[in-house]
């Protein structure tokens, strides 16, 4: 006897929760291609699979789900989980799924899972991310609750995992570059006094995928169309190895005033891309 999956994510409840009454407007076969460019089948099997687990212990198998072989160079710049401070840990974001899910692993397994990081609110429908998250939903009411949000997770007690660019990277004159970093992980590590760790993840999504995103960027540009493909870029980059460089810690006090604090994003941007 077969047993049930219970859907964990229903693509036709997310398009009436985000669009109300609207949803029975979109056509059929257009929620069916949704479905299949979501993996709604698959993701829902492992989040079954998997729905004894969460935090550290979910990334964690995520990874091993997703086959990664993760190079990681650097793990002694990680600091000492006992040395009483916290850090503000900050990486480029090329796959936009993957990258997230191996650094929330290596942090988590160092810290004891004591550590959060600001995701898209769409994913705190994955019950094993969720207590690690904090949702940001950039277009709807949530937007408003952004600083609020960015300020309870640099007061709580845990370390702070962030991509500053906000979305994943581009293809950009010919190479896979995020786009400009955010100052905020800046003003907030310095406030809070958090000395900053670089990581650089080396990866890439399918050529597909860029050219979707620059469409979309460039024509659309309200409406990010090529998150819509991110989960099918996790599935085309299973099995594949990954490198992962950890930095030194950056002092929180080498954030002066002889930089902007656009200006000093920039400068930690540039030094996660030459690790």
């Amino acid at each position: 006897m077969s047993i049930e999956i219970e859907k964990t994510i229903d693509i036709d409840k997310i398009l009436e929760d985000k669009m109300g009454s609207k949803a029975k407007f979109v056509p059929s076969f257009a929620i069916n291609w949704l479905k299949r460019i979501l993996h709604e089948d698959e993701v829902n099997k492992f989040l079954w699979d998997s729905r004894g687990l969460t935090g550290t212990e979910w990334l964690t198998e995520c990874v091993r789900y997703l086959d990664m072989t993760l190079q990681i160079e650097g793990l002694e710049n990680l600091p000492d989980k006992n040395d009483g401070k916290l850090y503000t840990f900050v990486s480029n974001h090329p796959l936009g799924g993957q990258d997230g899910v191996a650094l929330g692993s290596i942090i988590g397994k160092h810290y004891d899972g004591r550590f959060r990081y600001l995701v898209n609110d769409l994913l705190l429908n994955l019950p094993g991310l969720k207590p690690v998250s904090i949702g940001i939903n950039k277009t709807g009411k949530q937007s408003r609750d952004f600083p609020r949000m960015v300020e309870a997770g640099f007061k709580s007690d845990n370390h702070i995992l962030m991509f500053p660019a906000g979305l994943n990277s581009r293809k950009i004159d010919g190479k896979i570059h995020d786009l400009e970093w955010k100052k905020t992980f800046i003003t907030k590590s310095v406030e809070y006094q958090r000395d900053v760790v670089p990581i650089f993840f080396g990866g890439r999504n399918s050529d597909r995928f860029y050219r979707i995103a620059h469409f979309s960027d460039k024509y659309v540009k309200k409406v990010n169309i090529a998150m819509l493909f991110l989960v099918d870029e996790m599935y085309k980059n299973v099995g594949k190895t990954f490198r992962v460089a950890i930095g030194k810690p950056i002092p929180w006090q080498t954030f002066d005033k002889s930089r902007t604090s656009m200006e000093w994003a920039k400068y930690v941007e540039d030094m996660v891309y030459e690790l």
